[in-house]
Formats: C-alpha cells, structure tokens, sequence
C-alpha cells in the first residue's frame, strides 16, 4: 500500500473540521483531489499514512496511480458520491501579462534552465539567494537539506523582488531535493500574495521528477493556479531549448528571444 505510487482518492483536498473525527473525507467542494501512499522516492515524511498528497483532478503525475474500487450503495442502490463535481472557474491562461521567472539554483543545473528560459521570453529573471547559503560540498548540503525538510525551515532569504503585484505568470525554478521543493521556495512563496496568478514549475532532478514538490507548492499558494510543469534531468542535454519551447508553447507563453 504504501510507496510504490501514490494513489488517488475520491476525497477534496481542503482543511478538516474541528474537533474528533473518525475517517474525515475533507472538503465538500474544490478541483484539488488527495494522493495518498508515497512513491518509491518521496521523503520519508510524506510515507506516513497521516500525509496527503494532493493535486489538481485534471493533472497526472508519473508517481501517482489508481487503484479500482467500487463505491458502498445507498438504500435506494444509487452510489454515494458518484460522478466527479465540475472544476471551478480558473484564472485565464497563462501569457497574459507580465512574467517573472524566479529560480533557486546550487549546482547551477536549474540556473542554466533559467537562463535558456529567459533567452526565449525575454521575462525578467530573479535568482532567489539566502543571507547563509548552503555548503558548497554536495554531501554537507544533502545533510542540510535533509535537516531542513523535517524541520520545514524557512531560511532567510538575501533576495526580494519589488513589485510582485507587477507580474500575472511566474515560472518558478528549483532543484528537487528529498523528493521535493528545498526550502528557501517556500520561504519564497509565504513572502508574497500570489492569489490569482499562475504559477508554472519547472524541476531539475537526477532521476526523481517533481517528486512531492507540485503538492508541496499548491500547499503553500492554495489561490494562484499551477500550470503544466517542466522536469529536466540534470541540465537538459542538446535537447533543452527545444523541450521548453514545447513547455512555453503548452502554457501559452509566446517565446521571444528565439
């Protein structure tokens, strides 16, 4: 039951009525559907059977399946719950308005991701920076973001952006560390308002994908709405500008400077 894949639930995703419960099926409303199980990859955390994973109904993810079950009938033999309820109303498409691509980097894999991104749209680049920045020696770094995953730190960040409220579309860069987002993103994304803007990761990893760090962002921005996200595997290869001008094209953001 647990990681091998995580694996959808019929249950919304949203906050649990107070007080003692027994088996809560979460929000009555929403487009954001609960994962459970953990995948072979995810932090250890994200295992326990307490956790929920969640993601937008109408995305996929290639550490999450299903699994086929039949809901109980009720008196009159109808199914309790049956049918999927409609997305709610969206926020526009990306492309219109500013963008803003905002990235942390370590070993320069998703600055160099950044930088291409920048040379097709010709958005404004930030590179999110810490006033104590991790070890430059990669084994002391995993040590210090395994220490900040469980502790869920949020490191002081050097570098602020101004007038935030000025951009509709940030593409946001990071590597996956533990099986998710490192923690100066989320210090990134508690700092600003970002209701109503659409946020579209991309990922560079070494073999992990998104790992948890899709649910990871949703969680923290519950009212921005989250694009078609882009992994890339360490660097990209010779195939990188050609695999995010497909991403851009998917997200509908006009490439620029190509």
């Amino acid at each position: 039951m647990y990681g091998n894949v995580g694996e959808w639930t019929w249950d919304i995703y949203g906050a649990y009525s107070a007080g003692e419960q027994t088996d809560p099926t979460g929000a009555a409303s929403g487009i954001r559907r609960v994962y459970r199980g953990g995948g072979w990859n995810d932090f250890a955390k994200n295992m326990r059977s307490a956790y929920r994973a969640m993601l937008d109904q109408d995305k996929g993810s290639f550490n999450i399946g299903i699994r086929l079950v039949r809901n109980a009938t009720t008196g009159n033999g109808s199914v309790e719950g049956a049918g999927i309820p409609d997305a709610e109303d969206r926020s526009e498409a990306a492309g219109n308005g500013k963008v803003l691509i905002a990235y942390f980097s370590w070993g320069g894999n998703t600055r160099g991701i950044a930088e291409e991104i920048q040379r097709q749209t010709e958005a404004d680049l930030f590179e999110i920076t810490l006033v104590h920045p991790y070890s430059d020696d990669y084994n002391t770094v995993l040590d210090e973001a395994q220490r900040d995953q469980n502790a869920q730190a949020r490191p002081e960040l050097a570098s602020h952006v101004e007038h935030m409220e000025d951009y509709d579309t940030i593409l946001l860069g990071y590597p996956n560390w533990w099986a998710s987002i490192p923690m100066p993103i989320a210090s990134f994304l508690e700092e600003y308002d970002f209701s109503g803007k659409t946020i579209i990761p991309f990922c560079s990893h070494g073999g992990g994908r998104f790992g948890q760090s899709l649910t990871a962002i949703e969680k923290l921005v519950p009212d921005a709405e989250l694009g078609e996200a882009l992994s890339v595997h360490y660097s990209g290869g010779t195939s990188l500008s050609d695999d995010i001008r497909e991403w851009l094209d998917s997200n509908e953001i006009q490439a620029e400077g190509v």
